[in-house]
C-alpha cells in the first residue's frame, strides 16, 4: 500500500504532539513517591562536588543522616516534577522546528534531544522557584544542615576547604535531566511500538518512517 503522503508541517506536530505524551507520561512516573528514589537510571546520588563531604560524613558515622539526606534529594525532585507539566508544554509548543522530516528520520531520540537543546537553560529559569518551593516542603535543608555544619566543622580545625553546594541548582538540573530521560524513552516508544501510538496523527507520522 502507498503511504499517505506527509507535509512538514504534519511532522512537526506529530514530533510535538509526541513529546507532548512523553512529558505528560514522565511526569506520572517520577511525581510520585519514589518516582525518582527508586529509579536506578534518574535517582539523584550525594551531590558530587560534596563527594568529600559525603566520606568525612561516613568516616564520623553519620551513615543514617547521610541516607536521609540522599532520600529526601530524591523526594524534592519528585515534588518539583510534579510542576513540571505546564513548564514542558509550553516550552514544547513554543518550540521552533524548521525540518520536522530530519528529526524523524534522526532516530532514537532525536526530538527529545531537540527539546532539550532548545530549552534546557529556558526550562530551568521556570523550573528553580518550583525547586525552591520542593525543598522547602520536604525540608532537605534540616538533613543536609547537620552533615555539612559538621564537615565545616572538622574544616576549620584541619584548615581544609569549606564547601556548601547550592542544592537547588543541583536537585534542578537533575530533575529536568530526570525528565528528559524519561520522554526520551517514550519518544522510543512511540517510534518502535505501533500501540503507544495513540493519536491519528502520531500513526500517520510514526509508520511513515
Amino acid at each position: 500500500p502507498v503511504k499517505p503522503s506527509l507535509t512538514n508541517d504534519e511532522v512537526i506536530s506529530g514530533l510535538k504532539e509526541a513529546l507532548s505524551v512523553g512529558i505528560k507520561n514522565s511526569v506520572s512516573l517520577t511525581s510520585v513517591t519514589d518516582g525518582f528514589l527508586k529509579n536506578t537510571a534518574i535517582r539523584l546520588p550525594f551531590p558530587p562536588d560534596a563527594a568529600k563531604v559525603k566520606q568525612k560524613a561516613l568516616d564520623l558515622g553519620l551513615t543514617g543522616q547521610v541516607e536521609k539526606f540522599e532520600t529526601t534529594l530524591n523526594r524534592a525532585a519528585e515534588e518539583a516534577t510534579k510542576e513540571a507539566l505546564p513548564i514542558f508544554t509550553d516550552a514544547i509548543k513554543n518550540m521552533t522546528i524548521g525540518d520536522g522530516f530530519a528529526i524523524l528520520k534522526g532516530g532514537n531520540g532525536a526530538a527529545t534531544k531537540y527539546l532539550k537543546d532548545k530549552t534546557t537553560e529556558q526550562l530551568k529559569t521556570a523550573f528553580r522557584p518550583k525547586v525552591d518551593a520542593a525543598i522547602a516542603t520536604v525540608k532537605l535543608t534540616d538533613y543536609w544542615n547537620p552533615i555539612i555544619t559538621k564537615y565545616n566543622s572538622v574544616m576549620t580545625l584541619s584548615g581544609g576547604q569549606k564547601l556548601n553546594p547550592d542544592l537547588n541548582a543541583y536537585v534542578t538540573q537533575k530533575a529536568i535531566d530526570g525528565l528528559f530521560y524519561m520522554v526520551e524513552q517514550e519518544e522510543n516508544k512511540i517510534r518502535l511500538d505501533p500501540v503507544a501510538r495513540v493519536s491519528d496523527l502520531l500513526k500517520k507520522v510514526f509508520g511513515s518512517i
